[in-house]
């Protein structure tokens, strides 16, 4: 008797639905609806879960399922429904998404910390040797990935532990949030910072940026990035004590749970937060705007329980203080294993031949050093390249959340364009299938390529029709370039197979 299959069983239904709420709700992805959409974001944040995070939950299920015991992840999963080329091609453009997070975060980690010691964001007022802001952050964004680099090639990823502590940080925070905006909704006799009028409210973006058709429909990236990250959860099935029973249940009520959190939280901030007061005025960007809307909060809590116009601003500068070091613990712990988990377990999951030789070699700690240190000459250029681009803070950051959310969304297209291949081929085996109906998968199929393929479209039209072209350049440039180095790798595989046969 195999001891092991017999206590490998043990994630019940409450421990999935905690396991996908953990993976996928941001409570920094509220603070940024709101600033683009106000209280209009609530309705995309329902379409989203709608219309890719439930369909999509129960594809990313039935492929960790049938193969539970593949080492290469997502590659894995579409290399058995349609093949390597494509396989490959697609888990590049995933890599490319930790790739910008990496570009984006190494220039955003910036401000938590100046918050963190100065109550507020100061890094707008950063120049030496004649550099701007932006070219100061660029220069020390730099520094931050070779010093990851270095510490990580060195097999020192203990500290990623941390993030554990900053994840109950989080926990604290979101639960402040909740009883002081709650409590405001009292003391202030139920009225609201952003005044609502009627349903009118929930449809026109308090931003005139998002107020255009083609502007609503280009924020769905944005709904769609809240939700990702159920690739993940995949691979949880055989470890599920009744996965065919729990597992659409669990996917099902985090659905509702994180749709109905993430539109409450948007709703509670336009208690304290009025878009036009608090976020129109100049400084306020998508990369401090959690800050910004936090210090707010605890400015406007001491306001309603009688504090003095000094102590109300004190109360700001600490409630913003303490998200500051929470989002940094947060970033340090994320570096710390994103520098290295994506890149290693690519690399060591696909063909060894699909690469250069000095790429699928690691060091004595483990670590694909030279993997990594290409990965952070790559990241270094572009950091400079965007930084240095000439934009002021609001655009740079714009830019670097847009960059973020495409090339987060892009790789969906190839898990869920796969997906019908991999339905359809008996010989794969399936523990679990959702799917069973053929013409309601291809409806679903079809359907959420549909909503990936037009959010995409539309977030590059948008800065095309505001002639922002350099904006639309580095909002899709990860995807394309990393695709076309993907081709060229496998055509090179390919060719030495071809040869050496």
């Amino acid at each position: 008797m195999n001891d092991s299959s017999s206590t490998k069983k043990t994630i019940t239904l409450f421990a999935l639905i905690m396991m996908i709420f953990t993976s996928v709700y941001g409570f920094a992805n509220t603070t940024v609806a709101y600033e683009q959409m106000g209280l209009a974001s609530i309705i995309w944040y329902v379409f989203a879960a709608v219309f890719f995070f439930l369909p999509v939950g129960f594809m990313m299920a039935e492929y960790g399922s049938a193969f539970n015991e593949a080492q290469g992840g997502i590659y894995s999963w579409i290399e058995g429904a349609v093949g390597p080329r494509f396989a490959f091609t697609g888990t590049f453009i995933w890599l490319a998404s930790w790739e910008v997070w990496l570009v984006s975060t190494s220039s955003k980690v910036w401000i938590p910390l100046s918050t963190f010691f100065a109550g507020h964001d100061v890094t707008q007022t950063w120049h030496v040797l004649g550099l701007n802001s932006n070219q100061v952050i660029g220069i020390l964004a730099v520094f931050w990935i070779l010093l990851i680099t270095f510490t990580a090639t060195q097999g020192v990823d203990k500290i990623s532990k941390i993030s554990s502590f900053g994840g109950t940080m989080m926990i604290v925070l979101n639960v402040l949030f909740l009883v002081l905006s709650i409590s405001m909704i009292f003391l202030s006799g139920f009225h609201t910072a952003e005044p609502i009028h009627g349903f009118e409210t929930f449809i026109h973006s308090a931003n005139p940026a998002f107020a255009s058709p083609v502007g609503m429909v280009s924020f769905v990236v944005y709904a769609i990035f809240a939700y990702g990250g159920m690739e993940s959860m995949g691979g949880v099935t055989d470890s599920m004590k009744n996965p065919k029973r729990d597992f659409p249940r669990g996917v099902l009520i985090s659905a509702v749970v994180i749709a109905v959190l993430y539109s409450l939280t948007i709703l509670l901030w336009g208690v304290s937060t009025n878009w036009h007061a608090i976020l129109g005025k100049d400084g306020v960007n998508l990369g401090n705007i959690t800050y910004v809307m936090m210090s707010n909060l605890g400015y406007t809590f001491g306001q309603h329980i009688g504090l003095s116009s000094t102590a109300a601003i004190t109360v700001g500068e600490w409630m913003a203080r303490f998200t500051g070091l929470d989002m940094f613990i947060l970033y340090l712990g994320s570096f710390f294993v994103l520098i290295y988990s994506p890149i290693k377990s690519f690399i060591l999951g696909t063909p060894k031949d699909l690469w250069p030789e000095r790429m699928t070699k690691v060091n004595k700690n483990g670590m694909p050093a030279n993997a990594m240190w290409i990965q952070a000459i790559f990241v270094a250029v572009v950091i400079i390249l965007v930084d240095f681009g000439g934009k002021n803070a609001k655009a740079l950051y714009n830019v670097l959340t847009l960059m973020a959310n495409v090339s987060a969304t892009v790789p969906y297209l190839f898990l869920v364009g796969a997906y019908p291949f991999f339905n359809l081929n008996d010989k794969i085996e399936k523990p679990y299938s959702f799917y069973k109906n053929k013409t309601w998968m291809w409806i679903t199929t079809v359907g959420v390529l549909f909503v990936l393929t037009f959010a995409i479209i539309f977030t590059l039209i948008e800065p095309i029709l505001e002639h922002a072209y350099m904006d639309a350049f580095w909002t899709i440039i990860g995807p394309v370039l990393f695709g076309i180095i993907a081709l060229i790798l496998y055509g090179r595989y390919s060719y030495k197979k071809k040869h050496a046969a």
